[in-house]
């Protein structure tokens, strides 16, 4: 929640400040009569998309505790602290102690702060503990006390405030809770930032990426990992646009096709692709033939659907003057519908695409040997988060990667979108 309201902070004031240090002729608006509600004149501010890039960057960076920047948000307390108990038995007299904790860094091990009983008053004896950042330690106070064992005795109180069996306190540099059993658990400040193990910093994520790159992971090199996923996707996106495409257009152009497949497209179209992980194995089995058609099935409706709306979006003008100049359906169909509907099929690809890498990593949950989903999941079983948060981010590189050339290959193709 508090990385939210930051990074949402650093939004208002990076489009207020971009505001101010732009103000000026927009250059657009010169050339257009309106630009507010025309999706044509909206482009991509550069100077936004590098802020926010950068952003994202910092902010993690800032929460892991990164050297890759001098600012970060307060960490876990690491070092010595220290709180008093107050005690009664069965006299109903009353002592004090004192608990030393030593606090140490994850995976440090330290030893128990050496105590004395000078400052001990009565039947209680100061204790000490350690524990590591971001952990707890149970402190069993009154197998150290004379009489601890006793049912009558019972801790009343820390640093002097009253506390009852699942209760805590707040002292310096963390929070004392009493268990139901009396005992009691002390647990450091955790801080802003996030443990290791929920979120790694970038340069461990980049020291396992080129460790994975250069060694591979369990017997299997990174890009050969990467190279099989992509494989499998490309080929259920394939497969997808081969029968979805002609599908999408037969029910777009023929009132028996809409009537009979809209009920299986429109049912099939919500339905998650996980959801038929258990069919696709009874079906295809838990080889490449299974995860392929589990990709193809994501891509299918995507793309059905995507063809059908570019012929429902062709101008019925333009069909009119087709007939009028003599055309046929065939040649309605290739010089008008078709081009016409490029640009919704192009569009569906790209949806179809983030889908099928969507989906690739739990097609690949069924016995795969090899992709970059086997990898994040099988390090997932590890708790290797920084290998997890890196498979995540080389999925969407490349998944963006095929999108700006899917955009390049659109403006390519279909020079004609927007302009008629």
């Amino acid at each position: 929640m508090r990385l939210l309201i930051i990074y949402i902070v650093l939004f208002v004031f990076a489009y207020i400040l971009q505001r101010q240090l732009c103000k000026g002729p927009n250059k657009t608006a010169a050339t257009q009569t309106v630009t507010f509600g025309d999706e044509k004149s909206i482009k991509p501010n550069r100077l936004a998309s590098a802020l926010s890039i950068a952003t994202l960057f910092l902010l993690w960076a800032a929460f892991t505790g990164s050297t890759l920047t001098p600012i970060h948000v307060p960490g876990p307390f690491i070092g010595n602290t220290s709180f008093n108990y107050t005690a009664t038995n069965a006299d109903m007299e009353k002592a004090t102690a004192t608990v030393f904790i030593n606090v140490s860094k994850p995976g440090e091990q330290v030893d128990k702060p050496q105590t004395s009983d000078t400052k001990a008053s009565g039947f209680a004896h100061d204790d000490g503990a350690s524990v590591q950042a971001w952990r707890s330690t149970l402190i069993r106070a009154h197998k150290n006390d004379l009489g601890g064992k006793d049912k009558t005795y019972k801790i009343i109180a820390i640093n002097n405030q009253p506390i009852e069996a699942e209760q805590s306190v707040i002292v310096e540099h963390g929070v004392v809770t009493m268990t139901s059993k009396g005992s009691l658990s002390f647990t450091p400040d955790k801080g802003w930032q996030m443990e290791p193990i929920w979120l790694p910093s970038p340069e461990a994520v980049f020291h396992r990426l080129i460790e994975i790159a250069t060694d591979g992971y369990q017997n299997v090199g990174l890009f050969e990992n990467i190279g099989w996923s992509l494989l499998r996707v490309i080929a259920g996106l394939l497969l997808g646009c081969l029968i979805g495409i002609p599908l999408g257009y037969a029910m777009g152009l023929s009132s028996w096709f809409r009537g009979w497949f809209d009920p299986i497209v429109e049912f099939m179209r919500p339905v998650p692709p996980l959801a038929l992980i258990p069919l696709i194995i009874i079906w295809f089995g838990i080889w490449e033939t299974g995860k392929i058609s589990l990709l193809f099935l994501a891509a299918l409706w995507i793309m059905t659907i995507a063809a059908r709306s570019g012929v429902s979006g062709t101008s019925l003008s333009k069909v009119h003057a087709a007939y009028s100049l003599g055309a046929s359906k065939f040649q309605v169909l290739v010089h008008v519908i078709i081009p016409n509907s490029l640009a919704e099929i192009f569009t569906g690809a790209r949806v179809a695409m983030g889908v099928c890498w969507g989906t690739v990593v739990a097609a690949e949950l069924v016995a795969a040997e090899k992709g970059a989903g086997k990898m994040i999941i099988a390090a997932s079983k590890f708790q290797q988060t920084d290998i997890v948060i890196m498979g995540i981010i080389l999925i969407g590189i490349i998944g963006y990667g095929i999108d700006l050339l899917m955009r390049r290959a659109e403006r390519w193709l279909i020079p004609w979108k927007g302009r008629v």
